[in-house]
């Protein structure tokens, strides 16, 4: 299985919704999400602005092995076929009106 990746802020509402579909995706698939904090940790900030070249604010999903990304809450059948690998859709996602992930961005 690939390896996954969240990106997400501790105090970001769209991330906070993810994670019981995070948590069904781990238990379905018997897989293991790593979870990367990018609003207090600068290594893992820059981590993200390394490897995300579309969303721009999180929650941010990468999946290593077909360097397919995410950006921000989907729904779960989108998030299962990413993590499997296979073909999907990109929903349409602004962070436009997001001001906690705009200040974010500055730094």
């Amino acid at each position: 299985m690939p390896k996954l990746i969240k990106f997400y802020g501790r105090e970001c509402p769209h991330c906070h919704d993810m994670d019981p579909l995070d948590a069904r995706l781990e238990k379905e698939l018997g897989i293991k999400l790593e979870r990367l904090e990018v609003w207090h940790n600068v290594t893992n900030a820059e981590k993200m602005q390394q490897v995300d070249t579309t969303c721009g604010g999180v929650p941010f999903y990468l999946n290593e092995k077909t360097c397919e990304s995410l950006c921000g809450a989907v729904d779960y059948e989108t998030l299962k076929t990413w993590a499997l690998g296979k073909r999907f859709k990109q929903p349409s996602h602004s962070h436009e009106d997001d001001e906690h992930d705009h200040e974010h961005r500055k730094h």
